[in-house]
């Protein structure tokens, strides 16, 4: 592997570690009481690394938000070439949101967790909404590869825009009912199956 590869392989698992250590001190300890210190201390860095990779103690959890939702943008790209784009949505959901594995189910606890937390941080709410942000902007990518559009272009259709931000944002809704209530990650009011009923909804969206 090369040297800067592994370099930048190293820095994600640590900021991984340093999500995953937050996550729990704010869950067992409460958010207003764990220091950016507490979690370095936990996660077995000096503070100053913490302080290399994140702002805040609120964004030291954004790699697990960053993380589920770019899973579920990225599965978009791995459907079916022939699917259209409503199928490959629906496929992607089925996919990316379902609690099919232990890591799976511990990485949407980790979420719902931190969800129900932001609903008292404004600081929480805009971290999971960047991830909401750059998850659509992924998206859009996406979608337009399998047009054939440049995303980047000043012509890609506004369609296509509108088509990632209206689905990201009925997944996002999905994630957020699901994470406020108390079914299971699986089954019909899991996040899954909740977002296949936002998609359905919008079935008379003219899908490019």
């Amino acid at each position: 592997m090369h040297a800067s590869s592994l370099t930048e392989r190293r820095k994600h698992e640590t900021r991984l570690d340093i999500a995953r250590t937050a996550a729990a001190l704010f869950v067992a300890d409460g958010l207003r009481a764990t220091r950016a210190e507490d979690i370095a201390r936990a996660a077995g860095v000096a503070p100053r690394t913490f302080y290399r990779y994140f702002a805040t103690k609120e964004e030291s959890v954004a790699p697990l938000f960053t993380a589920g939702a770019q899973q579920w943008a990225e599965a978009v790209r791995a459907a079916p070439a022939d699917l259209p784009v409503a199928a490959a949505l629906r496929h992607a959901v089925t996919h990316a949101l379902a609690a099919d594995g232990p890591v799976a189910a511990e990485s949407l606890d980790w979420v719902r967790s931190l969800l129900r937390m932001s609903a008292e941080s404004a600081a929480l709410r805009s971290v999971w909404a960047d991830a909401c942000h750059t998850s659509e902007q992924t998206l859009l990518t996406i979608l337009a590869e399998r047009a054939g559009q440049d995303p980047a272009a000043e012509g890609c259709p506004l369609e296509l825009r509108l088509a990632a931000g209206i689905a990201s944002a009925a997944v996002r809704v999905a994630v957020e009912t699901w994470a406020a209530g108390p079914a299971p990650a699986d089954g019909a009011a899991g996040p899954a199956a909740l977002a296949e009923r936002c998609l359905d909804a919008l079935d008379a969206f003219p899908w490019p």
